[in-house]
C-alpha cells in the first residue's frame, strides 16, 4: 500500500506539472497527500533508510554519536513513529506559505510589468464618467483609458459557476496596459469580444475565434468572442472585455482607475489623486499583506497541530524509554553521553522529518506554482531556513526535555 501511494504520487505529479492552469494545481493538491501516505505506511522503511545515511556522520562524533546511529537502526519503527508527524507538520506548513509567497512574487511582477502608463488616477467615490475624454484632451497625453474591476462567472463542469477577476476597459488598453498577448491579438478588442488570460482559456477550453460563455456582475448570460489570450491574468484580470459591454450591469458605472500616457501630474489632479505605476504596485503589495493574514493563520493553526502531535510523539517515545536509559548508565555511560546520545536521535529525526518534509512540499509546488503562475516556486532564505530550524529545535526539545526528566536522580534510583 506505501508503494503503492509513492507510485500514486508520483504519478499524479507528473500529470500535475503536464497541465495549467487550475487544473494543474488541483491535480497536485493530491500528491501532497499521497506523499504523506507513502510516508506513514512506509515508516519503518523510510526511517532504516534516513537512520543508514544520517548514521554514517554520527559514527565520528564518539561513544553518544555511535549509540545513536545504532537505536536508530535498530529501533525504525520508534523513529518511524517520531519521523511521520513532523513530516506532516513540515510538508503542510511550508506548501501552504511558500506556495502563498510564490503566487504573491508572481502577482507582484505581473502588476509591475503590466501597467506601462504614466499616471494613475484614482477617486475613492469612483471617476466622473467622462474623465478618460477630459483627459485625452489635456496638452500631451496621448492615451487615456478609464478602467473598471470587477468579475464574471464562468460554467464550471463541477461547481455549476466558478468567478473570474474581470477588466473591462474603455479603449484600446495597449498603449497603457502590457497584457503579454499569447494568441490573438487585441486590434479587434471591440464590443462583443472578449481577451482571456491563458490558464483560463485552457481551463475552459477556449481560442481565439471561439466563444466564451459567461454571466455579467448582473446575471445576464453573454457570448463574447474570444480574440487574444495573454499572460498576465493573475496580476491584472482573467478576462479583459470593453467598458461598454458592461454598460448597465454594473451596480457601480463609475470607472476606479484611469490610465494616462503623457501629460502631467498637475493637470491630471483635477480629476483625482494621481500616482504612478509604481506607486500602484506599491498600495496593491500592501493590500496583498492584509490578506495574506488569513493564509498565514491557516497554515500556523494546521502547522501548530501537526507539530503538537509530533512534539507528543518525540516526548512519549523517550519518557516510553527510561529503562533503557538507566540500563546505559549502570553499564557506566555517563549523564552527559546518555543526553548526548538522545541530542544526536534528536538530530537525526530533524533532520529526516525536514528533509522528506521539503522534499513533499517541492514535489507539490513544482507543478502547482507552475499551473497559477506558469513559474516555478519562490523559495526565500530565510523563510526556508526558519522552517528548518524550526523543524529541528522542534525534535531537539521534544527529545532533550524528557530525557533530562527520566535521567534525574530520582528517577534512576
Amino acid at each position: 500500500l506505501g508503494l503503492a501511494a509513492a507510485a500514486g504520487g508520483a504519478t499524479l505529479a507528473g500529470v500535475a506539472a503536464a497541465g495549467s492552469g487550475e487544473d494543474a494545481a488541483n491535480a497536485a493538491l493530491g500528491v501532497v497527500m499521497l506523499f504523506m501516505l507513502a510516508v506513514a505506511l512506509l515508516g519503518p522503511l523510510v526511517a532504516r533508510v534516513s537512520a543508514a545515511v544520517l548514521g554514517l556522520p554520527l559514527r565520528v562524533a564518539g561513544a553518544p554519536g555511535h549509540l545513536a546511529a545504532a537505536n536508530s537502526r535498530t529501533h525504525a519503527r520508534r523513529l518511524a513513529s517520531a519521523l511521520t508527524p513532523l513530516v506532516l507538520a513540515t510538508s503542510f506548513a511550508s506548501t501552504l506559505v511558500l506556495l502563498h509567497a510564490s503566487t504573491d512574487r508572481a502577482t507582484e511582477h505581473q502588476q509591475r510589468a503590466g501597467v506601462v502608463a504614466d499616471h494613475v488616477v484614482t477617486a475613492p467615490a469612483g471617476l466622473p464618467v467622462d474623465a478618460a475624454a477630459r483627459a485625452a484632451r489635456l496638452p500631451g497625453v496621448t492615451a487615456a483609458v478609464a478602467v473598471q474591476h470587477t468579475g464574471v462567472l464562468l460554467p464550471d463542469r463541477d461547481t455549476g459557476f466558478r468567478s473570474a477577476t474581470a477588466l473591462a476597459v474603455s479603449a484600446d488598453p495597449r498603449p497603457v496596459l502590457d497584457l503579454d498577448v499569447r494568441t490573438g491579438s487585441l486590434d479587434g478588442l471591440r464590443p462583443g469580444t472578449v481577451a482571456v488570460d491563458a490558464n483560463l482559456a485552457d481551463a475552459v477550453g477556449d481560442r481565439p475565434g471561439e466563444r466564451l460563455h459567461l454571466r455579467l456582475p448582473d446575471g445576464r448570460a453573454a457570448s463574447p468572442r474570444v480574440v487574444a489570450t495573454y499572460g498576465r491574468g493573475l496580476g491584472l484580470a482573467e478576462v479583459t472585455l470593453p467598458a461598454a459591454d458592461l454598460a448597465g450591469h454594473r451596480t457601480v458605472p463609475y470607472a476606479d482607475e484611469l490610465l494616462v500616457r503623457g501629460g502631467t501630474p498637475d493637470r491630471l489632479a483635477a480629476l483625482g489623486t494621481v500616482t504612478d505605476a509604481a506607486g500602484r504596485a506599491a498600495a496593491q503589495s500592501r493590500d496583498r499583506e492584509v490578506n495574506a493574514w488569513a493564509n498565514t493563520t491557516m497554515a500556523a493553526v494546521l502547522g501548530g497541530f501537526a507539530s503538537v502531535a509530533a512534539a507528543n510523539t518525540l516526548v512519549m517515545t523517550v519518557l516510553a524509554r527510561r529503562h533503557e536509559l538507566r540500563t546505559l548508565r549502570l553499564v557506566g555511560t555517563t549523564r552527559r553521553q546518555v543526553l548526548r546520545m538522545i541530542r544526536w536521535e534528536g538530530l537525526v529525526v530533524g533532520v529526516a522529518g525536514t528533509v522528506l518534509g521539503g522534499a513533499i512540499a517541492w514535489a507539490t509546488l513544482v507543478p502547482m506554482t507552475h499551473g497559477l503562475t506558469g513559474e516555478g516556486p519562490h523559495l526565500p532564505p530565510l523563510l526556508v531556513g526558519s522552517f528548518a530550524a524550526a523543524g529541528l529545535l522542534l525534535a531537539l526539545v521534544s527529545t532533550s526535555l524528557p530525557a533530562r526528566a527520566a535521567l534525574r536522580p530520582e528517577n534512576t534510583a
